[in-house]
């Protein structure tokens, strides 16, 4: 090859090494809209005036700084299509992402933070000294760590099973759950829902770490949960918002290594949140549906607001929409319920406040059952004609009430 020759090739090299590694910088900004801070390109290195790995991205133009990120084991960070990685910044205190120019440059930058996440999350288990390793021993670390990871897959890689649910293998999972692609989430996701005894061995290992005050293992739980949720495995979804599990998965969340102060979610759930019943409902299915929409909604709003993706927070909502149209259907067909509702409407004997309540409640039903099909809609109200005459005037009624004692 001439030296020509040689100089083109070399320029190509650096040029396609440029564009693997040409990002733009994404901020989430209060209002839930995505900031673009920037073009540069990003590379993984020391960081200056530390001994700590991080990402670091330098504009294109001035070469201004525009990120420095420290790449830590408490980190989630997640890896949307080919192109983006994202995550939550305790020290920005928001959400940073990556949007790269090459599908390639997003992977090696991925596997790199991949590999320091599983360095470090051998060192937390004690496998390593205490301070900065030579990369010799990262390296070996790294090796001893995969070769426990593949003694639960099979000759083709495949995921066989998971590591047994114990304290000692929390890492080993977490790293599993959250450094796989999207063939591993999904097999992991069906391991843990034919696991009959998955949730219970971790609920029992999180209620033990919370009565020891083990906060660094309930930090692990925490995120090994949180990873869990963004599975977004509807099977898996059904498990956590049973009754069964809810509120130590509740409980669990609760630990959140980013927020200073353990939050207090169960006592808030316990204590203040008040289940009004304008109609006493007798159906079991009816009032457990009713409970799990608002705690999924709880924990869509309050508890996860800022970590949960679009697709995540897409299966959220349409859990909800489905419980309330189950919640419609189930109370349309009640024949004792809407008796005793229009019984209630009619009586001369009920309070001001009942009769409030009762306004609320048909509001809310009528609201509701916009979320029936079509067919389940007209269905309701051809079968209601007679019983809604009647119900539009007293609720006519009602509502002057309502009028004159607001």
């Amino acid at each position: 090859m001439g030296e020509q020759e040689q100089r083109e090739a070399s320029a190509a090299a650096a040029a396609n090494s440029s564009s693997m590694q040409r990002v733009k910088v994404y901020r989430l900004r209060d209002g839930g809209k995505w900031d673009d801070r920037g073009t540069g390109h990003v590379a993984i290195d020391y960081i200056e005036g530390s001994k700590d790995l991080g990402l670091t991205v330098l504009d294109e133009e001035d070469n201004e700084t525009l990120l420095v990120h420290n790449i830590t084991s408490d980190d989630i960070y997640r890896k949307q299509e080919e192109t983006i990685i994202s995550w939550r910044d305790p020290e920005a205190a928001t959400e940073l992402a990556l949007s790269f120019q090459e599908a390639a440059g997003c992977s090696y930058i991925w596997d790199n933070i991949c590999e320091i996440q599983r360095n470090l999350q051998f060192s937390n288990l004690g496998a390593l000294e205490v301070g900065p390793c030579p990369a010799s021993e990262h390296l070996e670390a790294s090796r001893v760590l995969h070769s426990h990871d593949e003694s639960f897959r099979s000759v083709n890689g495949e995921l066989r099973e998971l590591p047994p649910v114990d304290l000692s293998n929390l890492p080993l999972i977490l790293k599993t759950i959250l450094e796989g692609g999207i063939t591993d989430q999904m097999r992991v996701a069906e391991l843990i829902t034919q696991d009959r005894d998955f949730f219970p061995k971790l609920l029992e290992i999180f209620r033990m770490c919370e009565d020891l005050e083990n906060l660094d293992d309930l930090h692990m739980i925490f995120k090994l949960v949180r990873g869990i949720i963004l599975l977004n495995s509807p099977s898996i979804f059904d498990k956590i918002f049973s009754d069964e599990f809810i509120l130590d998965i509740i409980g669990a969340l609760e630990y959140d290594p980013e927020v200073a102060k353990v939050q207090k979610h169960r006592i808030f759930l316990k204590d203040h949140v008040i289940f009004k019943e304008a109609i006493p409902i007798k159906n079991v299915s009816v009032v457990s549906r009713i409970h799990q929409t608002y705690r999924i909604g709880y924990l869509k709003d309050v508890i996860l607001p800022r970590t949960l993706d679009d697709a995540t927070m897409a299966s959220l909502n349409t859990m909800i929409h489905t419980n309330n149209a189950a919640v419609i259907s189930l109370l349309k067909d009640d024949a004792c319920f809407i008796q005793e509702l229009f019984s209630r409407m009619r009586s001369p004997n009920i309070s001001v406040e009942s009769k409030r309540e009762l306004v609320r409640f048909l509001h809310e039903f009528c609201t509701l059952s916009k979320s029936l099909p079509l067919v389940q809609q007209l269905r309701l109200f051809r079968v209601k004609t007679g019983r809604l005459f009647q119900l539009g005037r007293i609720l006519l009624y009602f509502f002057l009430i309502r009028t004159l004692t607001y």
